[in-house]
């Protein structure tokens, strides 16, 4: 559906107005326009036809679409990297052909190039520019109405000695605990996770499995026996290869083990295991 009006620093859905020398115009149900330029024209692209665009401030800041797509949009928290630094701020990289400004007064601290800084997109009205602000107490707010096991979005901030602190649904704050993160997991990663717990200070206990997903794991062990026939891995092997390839912890690939074995689905002897 078009958007009914162009949207600064989001994917828009807009339709196909008009062709100039300089690229196409792309129209809002609003009747306003954004130029597409020439760089990004397809010729599969007609007079009639909708097209999902960004759009975003050039380097004269006037409104401008791109068939790119950044790293980050409007609203979202991010990790950036510091380009180039400014008497009044610094660039960030945000993967747009122009980089992205954060004013002194959005800065926590000095910054210098090369740096890495979390920070979230924001719109400035004063000059109907996007900008960063790596203050992140002004958006954070307290976590309400969450119940164990709700799915949530997180970006993955800061590595702690606890495990990784996230921004969860660009708006709360979250942990991840080490002892519970059985994949990769990388500053700046966006990743799903669920809710493990609401803590009283507003804050969430994250997990990257859904609490008591028990026949989860089951299915995936049994999936790959019918795939390979019997396998190497069994509830003796090193945890680290358990976590390896499932992505559990030992305890949790244990009970799946052990509940197939019951249900005589499975055999676990020499070393291996295989379809019964």
């Amino acid at each position: 559906m078009i958007e009914e009006y162009l949207k600064l620093g989001s994917l828009n859905r807009l339709k196909i107005s008009k062709k100039t020398p300089q690229g196409l115009y792309l129209e809002a149900l609003d009747g306003d326009t954004v130029l597409l330029p020439n760089r990004y024209v397809t010729d599969d692209m007609n007079i009639g036809d909708e097209i999902e665009v960004f759009i975003y401030n050039d380097s004269e800041d006037r409104y401008v679409a791109t068939t790119d797509k950044p790293k980050y949009e409007y609203g979202e928290f991010g990790v950036f990297r510091v380009v180039d630094v400014a008497k009044f701020g610094v660039f960030v990289d945000w993967g747009m052909p122009k980089d992205l400004f954060m004013p002194l007064g959005n800065m926590k601290k000095q910054l210098n190039k090369g740096d890495s800084v979390i920070g979230k997109i924001v719109y400035d009205e004063k000059t109907d520019r996007l900008m960063l602000d790596s203050k992140l107490s002004r958006h954070i707010k307290k976590a309400k109405n969450y119940d164990v096991n709700d799915e949530v979005k997180i970006i993955v901030i800061a590595k702690t000695p606890l495990g990784y602190k996230c921004i969860v649904d660009d708006m709360y704050e979250g942990m991840l605990f080490d002892n519970e993160i059985f994949e990769d997991v990388r500053v700046g990663q966006k990743k799903k996770a669920f809710v493990k717990n609401l803590r009283e200070d507003g804050k969430l206990d994250l997990s990257l499995q859904k609490i008591g997903s028990r026949d989860d794991v089951k299915d995936k062990v049994y999936n790959v026996l019918k795939e390979w026939g019997e396998m190497k891995i069994t509830t003796k092997s090193d945890p680290e290869e358990i976590k390896k390839y499932f992505k559990v912890s030992k305890k949790a690939f244990k009970s799946a083990v052990n509940e197939l074995i019951k249900e005589n689905e499975i055999v676990q002897e020499n070393g291996t295991i295989r379809i019964k």
